[in-house]
């Protein structure tokens, strides 16, 4: 039997440690909830990483990490402290195995002044839609898929 995973490491500064305790509190809150709406179990861990400074949440998943429930947290967090600018981060999806589509990979941009998504990519979405358009021949798709055509946007 094979094991899947999803994986990730990424920090969010929320400002002061005040903000930080608060943010724990934020996601217990959110643990919560899962368990009693979705009777699922909260899909990252999260620790104040001192070294990068006294808001500095080091958010990671060694195994089994839910993104949704990441942005969900990070949304929240924006909201509650008045966040600005823009935040990111990216997951890598595995297998124990060797499985046919059991690894990829993702990634996400939020907006945390207006607390929204901005941007997300799912590598398995992406190559789909470059390996199947039917109008151009395999080596154009492949040209573009790896950029030598110029720059691609998502």
């Amino acid at each position: 039997m094979a094991d899947y995973f999803c994986q990730f490491s990424c920090v969010l500064d929320v400002g002061s440690s005040e903000s930080a305790e608060q943010a724990d509190a934020i996601r217990g809150e959110l643990a919560a909830e899962l368990d009693r709406h979705e009777g699922a179990a909260l899909g990252f861990e999260m620790e104040i990483d001192h070294e990068s400074g006294p808001g500095a949440l080091w958010i990671h998943a060694d195994e089994y990490g839910e993104p949704e429930h990441v942005t969900r947290f990070v949304l929240r967090c924006a909201e509650a402290f008045g966040l600005k600018g823009t935040w990111g981060f990216c997951w890598s999806l595995s297998c124990s195995k060797a499985r046919i589509d059991a690894f990829g990979g993702g990634g996400l941009i939020v907006n945390l002044t207006a607390c929204e998504t901005v941007a997300s990519i799912d590598c398995a979405d992406w190559l789909a839609r470059h390996m199947t358009d039917p109008g151009q021949p395999a080596g154009h798709r492949l040209q573009e898929a790896s950029g030598e055509n110029g720059p691609q946007s998502e």
